[in-house]
């Protein structure tokens, strides 16, 4: 389930199981120096995930079904768009990215929970105008499978992969099996053209039909955050484990990860192991929910050298933010005391933003040498 909401009950973000702490990591930086956490706004009301524009402006989804604009260090009152929505469990408006060519389309797309004519998750895009859309703008590009009553488990990551097409995070809608059948969108990463029509290249067309020849990667359980690192393309996907295991895996066309079959490493050739997983309890590094997906590569690195290339992730529960190596799969401890993160970016500043549900915080990271 997502963070959210409590993990044992399964009811708001990405994961199910024990909420775990983490020791509190170093605060001195590699080589010195100091990192500051600054607000940027406050008050947002149940954030769920995060886009940033070329031209500054940050993009925050609402749960209830606003997408606001922060411009200029302000938030501003009227939304960018709101779509009507379920905001239920872990449904809602759920997540945003714009297009690679934005500052010439203006294009904006959303993944949100439609409720008619039933309850089901929405890929659709909208074209901007200012801080706001045109009117009727909507163009739906993906209805998603019908949802059962469960609210849990939605997925809602939307990303530009460099080969200009649309990835997405699908949730199993809490229903294991959904995720290692090919006959449903549930438990997938999916990859659209940007006018939502399935790519001639996606790796089983031979084996799916209709909607279903959008599948990328199967056998995910809730991917709620995914990052593609700038320069290599390479892709790491975040799924929230269920009881006792967090998974960063690398994203492969036509993978299997395995849930509900596996979670955590594993050696079976059938499923793809993840690169690094972390545990509830019991281990170095303990959580409850991975979210939050960004490689540390902009295009004016302010941070130490150290941080170049890291994959940088979270835990809702614990608070924190660490660091991995996508090289080496090494774990480095970095920042602690967030409260309830859902999504972090890294900015053309070389800065790092953390989006809260606590609070309903933006904050942002500097560094100085």
């Amino acid at each position: 389930m997502r963070p959210w909401i409590s993990c044992c009950i399964l009811i708001l973000l990405i994961a199910c199981g024990h909420g775990g702490t983490s020791d509190a990591p170093p605060s001195t930086p590699p080589g010195g120096g100091t990192f500051s956490i600054t607000p940027v706004v406050s008050g947002l009301s149940q954030p769920t995930a995060m886009a940033l524009v070329p031209d500054g402006r940050i993009l925050v989804c609402e749960q209830g079904g606003s997408l606001r604009v922060i411009k200029g260090g302000a938030l501003l009152a009227t939304p960018f768009l709101t779509v009507p929505t379920s905001p239920t469990g872990e449904r809602g408006l759920i997540g945003v990215t714009v297009d690679p060519a934005f500052s010439a389309n203006g294009f904006v797309y959303v993944y949100y929970t439609a409720t008619t004519p039933n309850p089901h998750n929405r890929i659709s895009r909208f074209t901007g105008s200012g801080d706001l859309t045109l009117p009727g703008s909507e163009a739906i590009l993906l209805d998603l499978d019908d949802l059962s009553t469960a609210t849990n488990h939605n997925g809602g990551a939307l990303h530009f992969g460099p080969d200009g097409k649309l990835y997405a995070g699908v949730g199993e809608n809490a229903n294991g099996s959904h995720a290692q059948v090919l006959t449903n969108l549930l438990g997938k990463l999916l990859r659209l053209n940007p006018d939502g029509s399935v790519p001639g290249d996606n790796p089983l067309l031979t084996q799916t039909t209709g909607k279903n020849r959008l599948i990328w990667a199967l056998g995910l359980r809730n991917p709620y955050t995914f990052a593609f690192q700038p320069g290599t393309g390479r892709l790491l996907i975040n799924d929230v484990g269920q009881s006792t295991w967090e998974e960063i895996n690398l994203g492969r066309a036509g993978a299997n990860y395995g849930w509900p079959a596996t979670e955590g490493l594993t050696t079976n050739p059938a499923y793809d192991s993840p690169v690094y997983a972390y545990p509830h309890s019991g281990g170095t590094v303990n959580g409850c929910s991975i979210v939050g997906a960004a490689f540390y590569n902009p295009a004016t690195p302010a941070f130490p050298a150290a941080f170049l290339g890291k994959f940088l992730f979270m835990d809702y529960c614990g608070g924190w933010i660490r660091t991995l190596d996508p090289a080496t799969g090494t774990v480095t401890d970095w920042l602690t005391g967030f409260t309830n993160p859902v999504d972090l970016r890294v900015a053309e500043d070389g800065s790092v933003l953390v989006l809260s549900r606590g609070g309903g915080a933006l904050q942002r990271v500097t560094y100085t040498p």
